[in-house]
């Protein structure tokens, strides 16, 4: 099955930017083929699971190096380091890398599980647009569904009808995805970021009693906070590192200070690439959750305790 391409989506996107300065088109025409080797090396990784997500990983770093350094902070204009956050080319990268890495070949316990592995739209919440003076065909049944960078679902239809029977001219349907297993990807994870994702959990957990919550970042950029207290199942780390100061980032505003700091930068990222083992924790929460059977009364008694 063909996965999901947000960062290819990403850098057409940006390539068609009438915003765009000219000296970086075909700079981002080259990203697109650096891409697309990317996507074929992804897909040649073989191996034990551990020893693909390594690879995977490995893989990851390069080509994300890439995209940070090469493409946005060495590009001669400003464009595009100064709508990173708009242009979403870094963040992205994770999106896409995500499905790549919850596989079968990775993750065994997946395998035999009708799921849509990836950037989806997941339902939200379910309401009727109708009333007795305006009557509308099944209850006016419409769905309230938010988009979500990562997650495991699965297709869910929904009918409704004012007719027993639900007859086809007396019936609406509709369709959406129900998460299980939903992640949101961050850059960095400031303090807002992390309300606004605690809002997100709870109203995933709302509409999937059972769903998982998980926050993924790259860079943390507040206070650790604890999150007991919120629906969030965990927050990853994937750097396992902090962003750089503001007085620091300040002098890459222009690209005379971009390359007067290159040096600086790159080794910042050298020092912190994305780690192998809060990945693997990531399956391995996944993998716990496809584990999860339902209790067996003999073993419970035997246990005293579920």
């Amino acid at each position: 099955m063909a996965l999901p391409t947000p960062h290819l989506e990403k850098l057409t996107a940006t390539l068609a930017n009438e915003k765009l300065p000219p000296v970086d088109s075909p700079r981002i025409d080259a990203a697109i083929v650096r891409y697309k080797k990317w996507i074929v090396d992804l897909n040649a990784v073989t191996g034990t699971p551990q020893q693909r997500i390594q690879a995977l990983v490995a893989l990851l770093n390069d080509y994300r190096r890439y995209i940070d350094l090469e493409l946005v902070f060495d590009s001669p204009q400003d464009f595009l380091y100064r709508q990173k956050g708009q242009l979403k080319l870094d963040n992205s990268v994770i999106e896409e890398f995500l499905p790549h890495l919850v596989q079968p070949a990775v993750l065994p316990e997946i395998a035999g599980h009708e799921v849509v592995v990836g950037p989806t739209t997941c339902f939200s919440s379910v309401y009727f647009s109708t009333s007795l003076e305006i009557p509308v065909v099944g209850g006016g049944l419409e769905i309230r569904a938010k988009d979500q960078d990562f997650a495991i679902s699965k297709k869910l239809f929904l009918k409704a009808s004012h007719d027993a029977a639900f007859g086809a001219q007396h019936t609406v349907t509709k369709e959406t995805h129900i998460g299980f297993v939903v992640s949101e990807c961050k850059t960095n994870l400031d303090k807002t970021m992390f309300q606004e994702a605690c809002a997100t959990a709870h109203d995933v957990k709302a509409a999937v009693s059972g769903a998982r919550y998980y926050l993924l970042c790259e860079w943390l950029d507040m206070t650790p906070l604890s999150t007991a207290p919120t629906d969030i199942d965990e927050i990853i780390l994937l750097r396992k590192a902090k962003r750089l100061n503001s007085n620091v980032r300040a002098k890459y505003a222009n690209f005379a200070g971009r390359k007067a700091n290159r040096a600086n930068y790159l080794k910042h990222l050298t020092d912190n690439p994305f780690r192998v083992e809060v990945f693997e924790r990531f399956i391995n929460h996944i993998r716990g959750i496809l584990r999860n059977e339902a209790p067996v009364e003999s073993d419970v008694l035997a246990r005293g305790y579920f």
